[in-house]
């Protein structure tokens, strides 16, 4: 049996789930995310849900971990929500935001200007002495981890000197360079 497919689900006070023809809704203070599901049976009992699955093919195995996670993810951003913080590292990078436009300088002849969906509030925080960051937040995991790619992939880090756009507590591989 799935180790993640089979664990239940709590859901938490102020969660609303709808569940029909293969939709899911959770509504919660934060935001409504919708997810279609197939072959796979939801219990909503209580505030506990569990998923259950016909037989153990293997694509049914993998689909009974699959929309167990996305279920999980969807409750926990409607109640809570998700943020991912991106760290600017390199002399002159910087980080300033208009609402929900992101403005980049990260060594380009120009500045990377980023129209962030609206669903995803962006906050940039600039200290003297420490390296920009950029902190998405949204009831959407899946919308903000996008989102704080396409950022990413904007300047990644490099292996030699650590410049670069990162994720906060992401540890980069460093190399040696050339030693005479």
């Amino acid at each position: 049996m799935s180790r993640i497919g089979k664990n239940p689900i709590t859901v938490p006070e102020g969660v609303t789930l709808e569940i029909k023809d293969n939709m899911i809704t959770a509504k919660g203070k934060l935001g409504e995310l919708t997810q279609e599901y197939s072959e796979i049976t939801i219990k909503h009992e209580g505030d506990t849900i569990t998923l259950e699955r016909a037989s153990d093919k293997k694509d049914l195995r993998a689909k009974h971990g699959l929309y167990r996670s996305l279920i999980f993810n969807m409750i926990e951003g409607v109640s809570k929500g998700w943020t991912k913080e991106l760290e600017l590292v390199g002399v002159g990078y910087r980080a300033s935001n208009q609402g929900q436009k992101l403005d980049l300088a990260v060594g380009f002849s120009h500045n990377i200007v980023l129209d962030i969906a609206p669903e995803v509030k962006v906050e940039t925080i600039s200290e003297k002495g420490k390296n920009p960051i950029v902190k998405l937040t949204s009831f959407d995991k899946q919308l903000v981890g996008q989102v704080a790619a396409k950022i990413r992939g904007f300047r990644k880090p490099e292996p030699y000197k650590g410049k670069g756009i990162k994720f906060v507590g992401e540890e980069i591989r460093r190399k040696a360079g050339k030693s005479a």
